[in-house]
């Protein structure tokens, strides 16, 4: 790999606020904002509006809409193709 075109790869703390859930990763993004995490270390810190932890479809809470429904009544709207 060619020198100095790759931004900075290293450990990152990811925190979804909503779910008050935070995991250590690495990662090219940065922070001003840092935070200690558990080994006593500080890492750049990025808050996420929704995480595996919050997201309904991982959480078991998502609904399941009737596409079929849609379908047909968007054919029926405006006729089929073809």
């Amino acid at each position: 790999m060619r020198e100095g075109i790759h931004p900075a790869y290293g450990p990152v703390v990811f925190r979804d606020r909503a779910a008050n859930y935070a995991f250590l990763t690495r990662s090219t993004m940065t922070s001003e904002k840092t935070i200690e995490w558990k080994d006593g270390r500080t890492y750049p810190v990025v808050d996420v509006e929704i995480s595996d932890v919050s997201h309904p479809f991982y959480t078991g809470t998502a609904r399941v809409l009737d596409t079929a429904g849609r379908v047909e009544r968007f054919e029926r709207r405006y006729g089929k193709k073809g």
